[in-house]
């Protein structure tokens, strides 16, 4: 009798799982779309000039999909360089193939070739965006991944009445190929930004860019989601709207206990979604972007940014100057700590592992190349820039991509030595000894077994300057559970963790002269790169990579290579 019981039951449950399935896949669309990456002439600050874009459009097509939804991009490449598109923030659940970044996941497309990517959005909602991940083409290549929840649920706040992506981007008025190649060459920090932009443009307070100025029309009352993405290639930003405050409802396309401030800080890759509330006296007001800046004695564009919030119908002042917000100083750390500090995560985005299977140490930061005196020696102190991570220099290989080489176990393409923690234990936001100042250069990998719970302990240092390192993991959100400065001490300072609602993100600014810690579940087979945000970083190799190893079964392994994967 029980048995019966039993087995009725079980029948019931399975019925109520496979009738949900069925109605996720038959709620669940896929997206087309075609991308073709070319040249385009645009104006900006006085002058014309050709930058890479896709589809002419600069910043280029927004995607707006739901959670669930698969999606297809065909990209074709009619540039003069190599490319390759990274999905910023997506899981990429068994399709690393589709990731992006150049030589890690896939060669790069060539000039005249195509490659399409192929995924589904899995349990993510929020903002993303795409952009380049090749050479330094993502400073005009980039666009906003709008990630709608499935058809039948809700956002877990009132729907907005208005929905803008505000991208902030720099802009050079040299070609950025040229910028990065100086750098290069010389061994020095590239030359700085000159504007800042909003939706490509730069605004009201730079040279002829008042017409091209981006307005935002509201109505009186009206709630607006606005979908805040820090797109600049090399600077953290403050952002701010004058007399509004903005309620913070997202990041990194995961939800957060809601909170209200003037003023948010978006490291590069990251994404930061809040809804302001148009009920101020009718008129028109500022919204404006400027840097963020930690490197001590460093030099930096201290230009603003600035796009126009108009409320409608104005009978008077309508082409008054828009009220301009008070932004933070460049270097004030205490309102970039006190709002990372404000973010908490909901209880449906807390599985927060507690047993630790992998407790990794990762020291971040730059470093220094002794060379001869000339014109490749134009670092500090006639040395040349690098970065690294647990003092290794990531060097990128060219022959393949570490992903097609770990399928296909071809040999000598990497090492599998990437030290867990730092070959030699230092002070490391103190007096650093000049013998540690240039680290070692090598393509060196760490393996992780699928389903093991990983910590990672990021760590700033002091080597030329401490400095706020916005550190991205591909294929992987994680849970932020600790930050603070100085230098991480496991003994005070994991007492202090939070592990009960502790924000996820998929780009963490590690603070300046400080650390973070964060957590996640190797639950994603592939090759996955964990590097710093900031392009000119990346360059001099502030990056390594995880090999993460199938699991069991078809749902725990990747998927095989696409026929159309670029080749070397």
């Amino acid at each position: 009798m029980h048995k019966n019981i039993e087995m009725k039951n079980y029948i019931s449950c399975l019925i109520v799982v496979i009738l949900s399935l069925l109605s996720s896949f038959a709620n669940a669309e896929s997206h087309k779309h075609d991308f073709t990456v070319q040249e385009t002439s645009v104006t900006r600050l006085c002058r014309t000039k050709k930058i890479i874009t896709v589809n002419g459009q600069f910043p280029g097509p927004t995607l707006t999909v739901r959670n669930g939804d698969t999606v297809i991009v065909n990209v074709v490449n009619r540039a003069r360089y190599n490319v390759t598109i990274h999905w910023h923030g997506v899981r990429q659940m068994r399709t690393p193939w589709a990731d992006g970044p150049e030589y890690v996941t896939q060669c790069p497309i060539r000039p005249g070739g195509s490659y399409t990517y192929r995924f589904t959005i899995e349990n993510q909602e929020g903002t993303l965006w795409w952009h380049a991940h090749s050479k330094w083409l993502r400073a005009t290549v980039y666009g906003a991944l709008v990630i709608l929840p499935k058809q039948g649920s809700n956002f877990p706040f009132s729907l907005p009445q208005k929905d803008f992506p505000v991208i902030l981007g720099e802009w050079w008025n040299r070609d950025i190929i040229a910028v990065q190649r100086q750098a290069q060459f010389t061994g020095a920090a590239p030359n700085n930004s000159d504007a800042y932009t909003i939706n490509g443009q730069p605004g009201d307070l730079y040279r002829c860019s008042t017409q091209g100025t981006v307005k935002y029309s509201v109505n009186p009352g009206e709630s607006v989601l606005l979908r805040v993405i820090n797109a600049a290639l090399n600077q953290q930003l403050f952002f701010s709207v004058a007399n509004h405050m903005l309620t913070v409802v997202g990041i990194d396309a995961t939800y957060n206990k809601p909170f209200t401030t003037n003023v948010i800080m978006v490291g590069p890759g990251q994404t930061t979604n809040v809804i302001l509330t148009a009920n101020q006296s009718p008129g028109r007001y500022y919204m404006a972007a400027r840097a963020y800046a930690t490197v001590r004695n460093g030099q930096f564009d201290n230009t603003t940014t600035t796009a126009i919030l108009e409320y409608k119908n104005l009978k008077s002042g309508a082409n008054s100057r828009p009220l301009l917000p008070r932004l933070p100083a460049f270097n004030d750390t205490a309102t970039a700590t006190a709002f990372a500090n404000r973010l908490r995560g909901t209880p449906n985005s807390n599985r927060v592992p507690n047993q630790i299977d992998e407790n990794l140490f990762f020291t971040v930061g730059l470093g220094l190349v002794n060379c001869t005196r000339g014109p490749r020696c134009q670092g500090p102190n006639n040395t040349r820039f690098a970065a690294s991570v647990n003092n290794i220099s990531f060097v990128i290989p060219r022959r393949t991509s570490l992903l097609q080489a770990y399928y296909q176990k071809t040999p000598g393409i990497y090492t599998l030595d990437f030290p867990r923690v730092p070959p030699v234990q230092f002070d490391y936001t103190g007096n650093v000894s000049r013998g540690l100042w240039q680290p070692r250069f090598g393509t060196k990998l760490y393996k992780l077994k699928f389903g093991s719970n990983v910590q990672i302990v990021l760590q700033d240092t002091a080597i030329f300057s401490t400095e706020d390192h916005p550190i991205h993991l591909h294929g992987y959100h994680f849970w932020v559970v600790g930050q603070g400065f100085g230098n991480f001490n496991a003994q005070t300072d994991t007492a202090n963790f939070n592990l009960n609602d502790p924000p996820v993100r998929n780009t963490i600014d590690v603070p300046v002269g400080g650390w973070a810690v964060i957590r996640f579940v190797a639950d994603n087979p592939g090759v996955w790169l964990l590097h710093c945000h900031i392009d000119s970083h990346l360059s001099w190799g502030l990056a390594m990579a995880f090999i993460v190893e199938n699991g069991i079964g078809e749902k725990q392994t990747m998927e095989p290579p696409p026929p159309d994967l670029p080749q070397c």
